[in-house]
């Protein structure tokens, strides 16, 4: 095009007033579309935005079970591996039991000694009241003997003093009175072993209800059955029962293994870790919301949820079940110290338990730590 042409054409009034209106032109509809946007987005906002709260700060957890032995012993069988689902009470590790099983017939012989010994005390305490009996009659006929004893030195006193009587006229002879002297000796003699023996009568039976006291002592108020040794000896056996059947390792409740740490051959202590048992199927979600965005949450409110493992395809519903005691920053390893040095608010984050429907848990199962977008409607 040549430079007169290009003067012409600028030069022509009705290309400019074309160029113009093209250029208002494009510039209403543009601000005709500024507009509509930003009146659909206030509108959505107004209608629905208020209604819900949502994060994708979620995550999945769930109650994990540890398993631990309560015994010691050498694994004699590991009978599961990472990631297979079990149900509860299934056997999970089997200890080697022999020490177990020597530990419980050394119990079991410590039950039948104690018994047997309640049984002797039981045995004894009748045999010693028998023994006190048997002292009380020994008792009585050493009184009876004393009584005998002193009536015959009475008796003997009284012949004397008639024979002395009659010895100053000659009617007694000497020798009748020394017999009679001798008789009242022997009497006194005879009165003082019946003493001696009564009194060792009472000693022998007042040791002997002093043992029979002693022996009732041991078994009053039980039986053998009910006797503390004989209970202390079947708490024993039953510990070492207990501790035998404890070497069989069970699921305490359904889930999947996780984190197994057992091998066959080691020898575990009671307490030590030894696998985690993760119940999927009652999996729940913590929703780190904002605080700014609680004042509205409730528990009970409906709750949809989709997981990044499923993506979009799988649409969950729950409830809100309630908030945690504390924001993540309080329960921090290292807690912020915000009372010192240079200060900068920081919006924290509340943790929000939100449980799943179960079934959709079975059709759709989820696992520990997988992220979650999550969809609080506080309208209800």
């Amino acid at each position: 095009m040549t430079e007169q042409n290009e003067t012409e054409i600028a030069a022509d009034p009705k290309a400019d007033a074309r160029r113009g209106v093209a250029r208002k032109k494009a510039f209403l509809a543009l601000g005709v579309a500024i507009v509509a946007i930003g009146g659909g987005s206030m509108a959505y906002g107004a209608v629905f935005g208020g209604k819900t709260v949502t994060t994708d700060n979620a995550y999945v957890g769930a109650d994990v079970a540890q398993v631990t032995p309560l015994v010691g012993g050498p694994v004699r069988e590991v009978r599961v591996a990472d990631a297979q689902a079990v149900r509860k009470g299934e056997v999970l590790v089997v200890l080697d039991d022999s020490d177990a099983r020597l530990a419980l017939v050394r119990a079991e012989a410590g039950l039948a000694a104690a018994e047997r010994r309640v049984r002797g005390l039981v045995a004894t305490d009748a045999g010693l009241g028998a023994q006190v009996a048997a002292r009380a009659a020994d008792q009585a006929s050493a009184s009876a003997r004393l009584t005998a004893a002193r009536s015959g030195l009475d008796k003997a006193r009284i012949d004397l003093q008639r024979r002395e009587a009659l010895a100053a006229s000659g009617s007694v002879s000497g020798e009748e009175l020394t017999q009679a002297r001798d008789a009242v000796v022997a009497a006194r003699s005879e009165v003082q072993a019946a003493e001696a023996a009564q009194a060792l009568a009472s000693a022998n039976r007042n040791a002997a209800v002093s043992s029979r006291q002693a022996s009732t002592a041991m078994i009053d108020g039980t039986t053998i059955d009910t006797h503390p040794d004989v209970l202390a000896a079947r708490a024993a056996r039953d510990q070492a029962r207990l501790d035998l059947e404890r070497t069989v390792i069970r699921a305490p409740l359904d889930g999947v293994i996780s984190r197994r740490q057992v091998q066959v051959g080691q020898r575990v202590q009671p307490g030590l870790p030894l696998m985690m048992v993760v119940p999927i199927q009652a999996a729940y979600v913590d929703a780190n919301f904002k605080e700014v965005q609680l004042a509205q949450v409730r528990p009970g409110q409906p709750v949809t949820l989709k997981a990044d493992l499923y993506g979009g395809k799988v649409e969950y519903t729950g409830r809100v079940v309630g908030f945690s005691g504390g924001t993540g920053a309080a329960f921090a390893v290292v807690p912020a110290q915000n009372a010192t040095g240079n200060w900068i608010k920081v919006v924290q984050r509340l943790p929000v338990r939100i449980a799943l429907d179960p079934k959709q848990l079975q059709e759709h199962p989820l696992r520990v730590g997988l992220s979650m977008d999550v969809a609080i409607d506080v309208s209800k």
